[in-house]
Formats: structure tokens, C-alpha cells, sequence
């Protein structure tokens, strides 16, 4: 019993030191999308990584859910602001693009909640509860794993150009704490759904941090510019 209450609470403290981590990534494009306001222009930054984000949030979050998967709040509460979060950076982005990238933008979204509402549809008129949570689950899965291209980009970056200009630290540190938060929590909660593609952040995280104070020492850190990682919008 004693063991039961110890568990569940380690879980959710994993679970909400998750989410808090994950905020600081939410609010991490802030930056960019203020400099397109003052701009009044998207300049060249490209609409894919918030419409990939938002995609991701969407699963994750209905992933979460307890008809879908009872026990896991905490990952439908961290996907629902990251998904607020996205629409938002959308919409300021659909604002101020040209009329060709408003358009494209526009597309994306309503194929995005168009794909989502398949997704809510499909898994609760035919699919039983097991199905269900298997099924969302291999798709929260691809998901997040797609979404390891931006770190991969970043890493590979930094060894080319042999500088961590466009990987600040706390975004580094935010991304490896999120990871081993959730995949904690998916542990904890025997749930290969959650610290399998988790854990690959993790890991992903321990390689930036470690090209981020190899290059920081040897090379300095270079000249501040906007992080990769912020051009969500």
C-alpha cells in the first residue's frame, strides 16, 4: 500500500515538474513572434515547425485523456497549453504572412484539426478501449519522434559550424529536463507509450548539453541570435 501511494506520488511530481519544464518551451517562439509583429512581416521564418508542434500537441493531448488513456492526466494537461500555445503562434503567423504563405497557412490548420477530428472520431465510434489506447498511443509515439528532427537539425549544426550560437543553453537544458520529466512519468506509470519516445529526448538532451559545453569552452559561445528552436511561428 505504502509502496502504491509512494509510486503515484513520484509519478505525479515527475508528471508536473513535466509541465512546468514544458512551459518554458511553449513560450520559447515569444520572441520571434514579437519580432514579427514589429515587423509586421514572417520574414523567412517557416510555418512547418508550429504546424508540426500543434499536430503533435493535439495527439499527445487526446493520448491523455482519460477515455483513452485513464491515469495520464498530466500528459493531456501539458499538451492542451502547448496546443493553445500553437494555435496562437498560427494565427499571428497566418496575420502577417504574405497572401501565398496566408493561404498555405490556412490550409495546413484546417487539415491539421480536420486530421484530429478523424483521429476522435475513428478511435471512439470503432475502436473498443485496448484498440483505442494502442492505436493513439503508436500515434502519439510517431509523433513525437518526428518532432526530433529540429534537435537532430540543431546538433548537427552545431558540429558544422562548430558553435552554439543558435542553441541556447536554456532551451538545451528545458528540452532534457521536459524528456526525462515525462519519461520518468511513463515509468512510473508503465506506460512504453510515454518513456519510449521520452526517453529518446533524453538522450537527444545529454548530446546537446555536452556539444553546448565542449563548444561553449573551447569556442566561446558566439554572437546571441534568435534560437532555432523559437521559429514555431
Amino acid at each position: 500500500m505504502l509502496s502504491t501511494v509512494l509510486s503515484s506520488g513520484c509519478s505525479d511530481a515527475a508528471g508536473l515538474a513535466g509541465n512546468l519544464f514544458a512551459f518554458v518551451l511553449f513560450v520559447s517562439p515569444i520572441p520571434t513572434c514579437r519580432r514579427i509583429i514589429r515587423n509586421q512581416s514572417t520574414e523567412q521564418f517557416s510555418e512547418l515547425p508550429c504546424i508540426y508542434a500543434l499536430l503533435n500537441c493535439l495527439i499527445c493531448l487526446w493520448y491523455g485523456m482519460p477515455f483513452v488513456t485513464p491515469g495520464v492526466i498530466l500528459v493531456a494537461t501539458v499538451n492542451s497549453i502547448g496546443a493553445a500555445f500553437q494555435l496562437i503562434y498560427a494565427i499571428i503567423f497566418i496575420i502577417y504572412a504574405d497572401k501565398s504563405k496566408k493561404l498555405r497557412m490556412s490550409a495546413l490548420l484546417i487539415a491539421v484539426f480536420a486530421f484530429f477530428g478523424m483521429v476522435v472520431f475513428v478511435s471512439l465510434r470503432f475502436l473498443e478501449t485496448h484498440l483505442r489506447q494502442m492505436v493513439v498511443g503508436y500515434l502519439s509515439v510517431f509523433s513525437l519522434i518526428s518532432m526530433f528532427a529540429s534537435p537532430l537539425f540543431i546538433i548537427n549544426l552545431v558540429i558544422k559550424t562548430q558553435s552554439v550560437e543558435y542553441m541556447p543553453f536554456y532551451l538545451s537544458l528545458s528540452t532534457f529536463l521536459t524528456s526525462l520529466s515525462f519519461s520518468t512519468y511513463g515509468v512510473l506509470k508503465f506506460d512504453p507509450f510515454l518513456y519510449v519516445p521520452n526517453g529518446i529526448g533524453t538522450i537527444l538532451g545529454i548530446v546537446q548539453l555536452a556539444l553546448y559545453y565542449y563548444y561553449s569552452s573551447k569556442y566561446g559561445e558566439g554572437c546571441s541570435r534568435e534560437p532555432l528552436l523559437a521559429s514555431y511561428a
